[in-house]
């Protein structure tokens, strides 16, 4: 246990970010999954329209340095190719 208040303050504030940055990791998780969800239903349409909101939350994940933008950049592009190969 640490006894400095910087110290202490200092786990409060990473504590939080923790919590902040699981959570955009489950959601962005939830979103790949629902959009290979619609590639293996055939609904390309759907997916189409969906794959920009993903591309959204891959973005802002890498700004804030909560994934790293070129793992972002990766996951788009295996996603483009996966939606071309099922279109």
């Amino acid at each position: 246990m640490p006894r400095r208040r910087t110290s202490l303050k200092s786990n409060r504030v990473n504590k939080r970010k923790h919590t902040r940055n699981l959570k955009v990791k489950v959601q962005l998780k939830k979103a790949i999954k629902k959009f290979q969800e619609l590639l293996t239903k055939k609904n390309s349409a759907e997916a189409k329209t969906f794959i920009t909101k993903v591309f959204s939350q891959l973005d802002k994940a890498a700004k804030k340095n909560i994934i790293h933008p070129a793992t972002a950049n990766r996951k788009k592009s295996r996603l483009m190719r996966s939606l071309g190969k099922s279109a």
